[in-house]
């Protein structure tokens, strides 16, 4: 009985350790995000990440990220963005529960943990996550979600994720992303060239290899088409 004691004993402060450890992160998590009303990160985790990456496998990339304000943003980037990914960005508060269910339906007979992710769902994670599949991240990013909309506008989240999203291997940022693809800057961006880019966003280091596919030049007439029914605030 007495070890039966001890070891319940012992049990009991490794939760309440573990549970102010997670207090901990979030509260870190919080401030951090509310910070982000008045700067933009120079880096992600997600970007951090890949830059090891590169490093451990011996790969020369060029890294090219150059935040700017949002009104160094065309509004053609913000439409083509929403339209391409999440339709429901200026309504929804971080979470599109009904892409979610849709999303666990398709995927769970492959057991994995995908789709669904709304805008500021990936903002959380490139910003503070790893890119691992599972339960645990995927509840922490809806946490990490709901504190960016309680923190932030919609229009500064939207501005911060375009700031820094992937656009391609070492391309980050819009305008990184503007002078690559068509040697001009994020404020310049024409209709058809915000869709192409906004069409590339899933996959942007295969898609980004040829932006002029016959599936880019597809897709980006839709996106194009649909970018006319987005209302920006």
């Amino acid at each position: 009985m007495p070890n039966l004691q001890r070891f319940l004993h012992g049990l009991g402060r490794w939760c309440v350790l573990l549970a102010i450890a997670g207090l901990s992160l979030q509260l870190y998590f919080g401030i951090t995000i509310a910070s982000l009303a008045l700067w933009q990160p120079l880096s992600t985790t997600f970007q951090r990440t890949a830059i090891w990456e590169n490093l451990r496998e011996a790969r020369a990339i060029t890294w090219r990220h150059t935040p700017v304000p949002s009104d160094r943003i065309a509004d053609t980037v913000r439409q083509a963005v929403v339209a391409s990914e999440d339709n429901l960005f200026f309504s929804h508060q971080g979470v599109d529960w009904s892409a979610i269910e849709r999303a666990w339906e398709r995927n769970a007979q492959s057991e994995r943990i995908l789709g669904g992710s709304t805008i500021t769902q990936q903002l959380a994670k490139n910003l503070f996550l790893s890119s691992e599949r599972s339960m645990l991240r995927k509840g922490q990013e809806l946490v990490l979600a709901w504190m960016l909309e309680a923190a932030l506008s919609k229009e500064r989240i939207l501005g911060l994720y375009l700031n820094q999203v992937e656009w391609g291997d070492g391309i980050y940022g819009i305008e990184a992303a503007a002078q690559h693809y068509f040697n001009t800057n994020a404020a310049r961006l024409s209709i058809a060239q915000a869709a192409r880019l906004a069409v590339m966003l899933p996959q942007p280091r295969n898609l980004g290899t040829n932006p002029y596919s016959s599936y880019m030049n597809q897709r980006t007439s839709i996106i194009t088409r649909r970018m006319g029914s987005v209302d920006l605030p």
